[in-house]
């Protein structure tokens, strides 16, 4: 026991507050101001919409122990009673789950390193059964920004690329060069690998236990040109088995809890390649349930 607290203190004491000060909660979501977003709907050519949400249900495949349970009742209707004289119904949704099933975004005090999370925010200090007390969702502003689709798969000549195989960042580099898009501050940056579109319905059970992802040195990478959050069209962005063996998620910490930066899983991109949308209008508006860690999201693409 006396390790493990050595541990985290250890983590906590190497832990460097944020550039944005020692109170801030929204992380890179900082960089999205009124110029950038002026700046980013000048992206707006074709005046295409495109949703980038995944359908989900009782049965799609989650991380973990996740599922979810949909159940449609008709309160005041039992055994035939009519609760509205006029005969008005309606139909309830009651929702059982988790949200970070399918589509979603992972805020930042969703992970930690020896339960010290971004900004140096102690875990035991926020982290409550009934929810956390900072960096909930609730806090997180909509997003309206710059997004840029990297289109990997196209660059490793493959419809998808496999499971376990990461990317560099000399291969995103060529990608940036190749489509012309650049990766900039205040980006979103979406991946495009092809394993949900080739692996998803095909078999669910090697789709959800492993994946293509990026290495350690393309979330540094991308965490020096300050983006504002990472995605992929897979279930974790990071590379599974991990690039180093036993550094699960390594991608995560180093987004997240060191620099702020979102995560976006589960992003169907494909769409977008297929229609050479690289450059888009992204937009999403989190749910504002207060203490959430993590929001089902269904974000857009205009272009």
């Amino acid at each position: 026991m006396t390790s493990l607290v050595a541990v985290a203190a250890t983590a906590e004491n190497n832990c460097q507050p944020s550039k944005w000060g020692k109170n801030d909660e929204i992380g890179a979501a900082n960089l999205i101001t009124q110029q950038s977003v002026l700046q980013a709907a000048k992206l707006i050519k074709r005046g295409k919409v495109q949703q980038l949400g995944m359908i989900i249900d009782k049965d799609t495949p989650a991380f973990g122990a996740r599922s979810l349970s949909l159940q449609i009742v008709q309160p005041g209707h039992e055994f035939g009673r009519q609760p509205f004289p006029n005969g008005f119904n309606y139909n309830d949704d009651v929702f059982q789950g988790w949200f970070g099933i399918g589509s979603q975004l992972d805020g930042l005090s969703h992970v930690g390193h020896h339960g010290v999370f971004y900004n140096c925010f102690d875990g035991k200090d926020f982290v409550h059964i009934t929810g956390v007390t900072k960096m909930g969702i609730e806090k997180v502003p909509p997003f309206a920004t710059r997004g840029v689709i990297l289109d990997m798969a196209a660059h490793f000549g493959v419809d998808y690329m496999k499971g376990g195989q990461f990317f560099s960042v000399e291969d995103v580099k060529a990608v940036e060069k190749k489509q012309g898009t650049p990766v900039r501050e205040g980006d979103v940056v979406l991946f495009y690998t092809g394993w949900t579109d080739h692996m998803y319905e095909k078999d669910p059970q090697v789709w959800g236990s492993q994946e293509p992802g990026i290495s350690e040195e393309v979330a540094h990478y991308l965490a020096a040109k300050n983006v504002v959050a990472v995605g992929a069209d897979t279930w974790g962005v990071d590379v599974v088995p991990p690039q180093n063996k036993g550094n699960i998620f390594a991608g995560h910490l180093i987004l997240m809890k060191e620099n702020g930066i979102y995560i976006l899983e589960n992003i169907q991109s494909g769409s977008l390649v297929r229609d050479k949308a690289y450059e888009v209008l992204f937009v999403l508006g989190p749910h504002r349930v207060r203490g959430s860690v993590q929001a089902m999201i269904n974000p857009v693409a205009i272009y």
